[in-house]
């Protein structure tokens, strides 16, 4: 200890102990800090965050904060990763990092609702256009490209009604047709496992891959980030410098508990995938049900795209209630629930039901009559939650 240390507080903030180095377990160690020290002003100056080959400052990045981007991209099967705060801020990043006014950004008609609502507001007041396309449909996307198309967005399966577009044919028709526009994929549903979103087959794949940490990594419901992969070095600057520039961060002990949860999400994605299936089946048998929204269903929207695409399903199972029964009477079935709670979000233990109106969702015409309720299958045995969805049914039955 210094002579000048000669105060118990300069003490106990300047204690010259370090641990010994080698310390190895199962869990990725936690390492907290705005500031980062430096050896010396040259090494200040020379130190660059964006190769993760040293750290500056803690919004740029931490031993822990690098690990979980690693794992990440190669969940994705991508090169680079960039955490940021939830979901949707990891769609925002993208829009704001690549559009300026005067582009226009594509935008599938079952697209997160979030990301239709960013773009009709903050991107239309900085003078950034919009068009919706019907995903099923390539000729509606090829109809809405320009010249000016900078952005495509795309969502598979589409959120809520669970359409599963051809993610191939949809990527070829804007290579072919728009090639300086950048394509990027909502993964939240695939995970990084039901598909490789860069490696579609036939010479296909997106450029951008984001992803809702929020749900099956985290696993937990507890959670809230996101993540940003792609495999150009260009664009990754591109996204990561904008990144730094907008203040994205994310909290330690927040990636702490996603990279504890990593490793058993491929068990739980299998487990939910199973359970989701068993339900939706169930689901199709009931004739209050008109219609059962899961993409590995035969005759669910894109069933076939599914096949060609999937080798795996998450466990969201969409159903539209037959147009006899009211908005209230829909809800009485979804408050009768009892295993399933009413919430948003999915892929935690807690299995999920939301009720929507598809007309409120949805911009271009669709054939839904009657109100929708989403289930998000959690952990609990799928005996249990058909038992429990089969009691509610009461509710539809009355009167």
């Amino acid at each position: 200890m210094s002579k000048m240390a000669s105060d118990k507080a300069t003490q106990l903030i300047h204690h010259p102990y370090r641990a010994p180095a080698g310390f190895e377990s199962p869990v990725q160690p936690v390492h907290k800090g705005s500031t980062i020290f430096f050896p010396d002003t040259a090494a200040m100056r020379s130190r660059t965050w964006l190769d993760r080959g040293a750290y500056t400052y803690g919004l740029h990045g931490t031993p822990t904060t690098f690990a979980l981007e690693e794992r990440l991209a190669t969940l994705e099967g991508g090169v680079h990763t960039m955490l940021v705060s939830s979901g949707l801020a990891a769609i925002t990043l993208v829009d704001i990092a690549l559009l300026a006014s005067g582009d226009q950004v594509l935008l599938p008609d079952n697209v997160y609702a979030p990301n239709k609502a960013f773009t009709r507001h903050e991107l239309a007041a900085w003078g950034i256009a919009h068009a919706v396309y019907d995903p099923l449909d390539i000729e509606s996307l090829i109809a809405a490209l320009t010249p000016a198309t900078k952005l495509v967005w795309l969502e598979a399966p589409g959120s809520v009604t669970l359409e599963f577009p051809d993610l191939r044919g949809l990527v070829r028709a804007v290579r072919e047709r728009a090639p300086q526009a950048v394509i990027a994929l909502d993964n939240t549903w695939g995970a990084g496992l039901a598909f490789n979103a860069f490696d579609l087959g036939a010479g296909q794949g997106v450029d951008i891959s984001v992803h809702a940490l929020t749900k099956y990594p985290s696993g937990g419901g507890d959670i809230l980030m996101g993540s940003v992969t792609c495999r150009a070095k260009d664009l990754y600057r591109r996204l990561a410098l904008a990144r730094s520039r907008l203040g994205h961060g994310v909290a330690a002990n927040d990636v702490e508990a996603v990279l504890r949860s990593l490793p058993s999400m491929p068990l739980r994605y299998a487990a939910q995938d199973a359970a989701g299936r068993a339900f939706a089946h169930w689901c199709s048998q009931q004739a209050q049900f008109a219609r059962v929204l899961h993409p590995a269903l035969p005759g669910s929207p894109g069933h076939e795209h599914w096949r060609s695409h999937c080798s795996a399903a998450a466990g969201l199972v969409t159903v539209e209630v037959d147009a006899q029964f009211s908005t209230a009477r829909v809800d009485a079935f979804v408050d009768a629930l009892k295993l399933f709670r009413i919430g948003y979000s999915w892929g935690g233990p807690v299995s999920l039901a939301v009720p929507y109106a598809a007309g409120a969702i949805r911009e271009r015409g669709t054939d839904y009559r009657g109100m929708l309720v989403r289930f998000c299958i959690g952990l609990e045995a799928v005996g249990d939650l058909i038992a429990d969805a089969d009691q509610a049914l009461s509710a539809l039955r009355l009167g």
